[in-house]
């Protein structure tokens, strides 16, 4: 798990540099349409089983998981990586909360209170005002709302479908997804939406490499933290997991992001501290 989380903070730093000559639009089409092959590959020496019957559930795990992503990446684009990682590790928290509104799971009183010490590290990290929040914050606390939201649902999918169905629904989406919003993007004048919008430019040179390098490290975190979840108790691997905004922080300082402020600090103190507490409280 340790080393996934810093496969996946080389991950975001490539995306970090190929947002430089692309719109965050394409950058998740190039992160899921590596997936697509490689999970296609798969299906086609392995054909899967499973039950089905769940078609629009799993149209909104991919969907969820899609705007989570693209949210992400934006985030990625335009503030530190740290911050980024950050948010999206709040998924855990809003996880337990909908696994508790939809699924009817319990939530202990040490489930409450790593939600509630969750929030509080939020509000550091985001440090509202009276103008509200920066659209950042918005989107980096939907970065991890949606991500949630996905995960909920796979809770339910996967008594109904192959894993490798699941993976796809997420990864198709999230190509067929920007091939659509391509199109679109031409005749919506919409400045607030922009993180969903975007043209399509051919990586040329060393845009290839950041490219390549994206998907590689993407795929190598996902194989390694698959393997991790197979070898020990989840709430642990969930508990290391949070090394990656420790690895995100050192990798952003490389590119040229500044440490985080103290406040900020605290906020991500907080928030790995919930998020261990939201595991072990399974």
């Amino acid at each position: 798990m340790l080393a996934a989380s810093l496969m996946f903070a080389f991950m975001g730093a490539f995306a970090k540099l190929s947002s430089q000559h692309m719109s965050s639009l394409e950058v998740v089409f190039f992160r899921n349409i590596a997936g697509v092959i490689l999970v296609g590959i798969a299906v086609l020496k392995k054909p899967m089983v499973q039950v089905g019957g769940k078609p629009w559930l799993l149209l909104f795990r991919g969907l969820m998981g899609f705007i989570a992503l693209l949210a992400f990446f934006y985030n990625i684009a335009h503030i530190s990586l740290g911050d980024a990682m950050t948010y999206s590790k709040t998924a855990p928290i809003f996880t337990a909360i909908f696994a508790w509104l939809f699924l009817q799971e319990k939530l202990p009183i040490k489930g409450w209170s790593a939600i509630f010490v969750g929030f509080i590290g939020i509000l550091f990290i985001t440090q509202p005002t009276g103008i509200g929040l920066s659209k950042y914050d918005i989107l980096g606390i939907f970065s991890g709302i949606g991500a949630a939201l996905a995960y909920t649902s796979i809770r339910e999918l996967k008594n109904f479908y192959d894993t490798r169905a699941i993976v796809l629904s997420f990864m198709g989406v999230g190509t067929a997804g920007p091939i659509v919003l391509f199109f679109l993007s031409p005749y919506i004048h919409m400045p607030e939406f922009d993180f969903m919008l975007g043209e399509f430019v051919m990586p040329k040179g060393i845009v290839w490499l950041y490219v390549l390098a994206m998907g590689f490290f993407a795929t190598i975190s996902q194989v390694l933290m698959t393997k991790a979840y197979a070898e020990t108790k989840a709430g642990i691997i969930g508990a290391v997991s949070y090394t990656n905004i420790l690895f995100a922080i050192f990798v952003g300082v490389m590119l040229g992001d500044s440490l985080p402020s103290l406040m900020t600090s605290f906020g991500i103190v907080l928030i790995v501290f919930a998020g261990v507490m939201a595991a072990q409280s399974k």
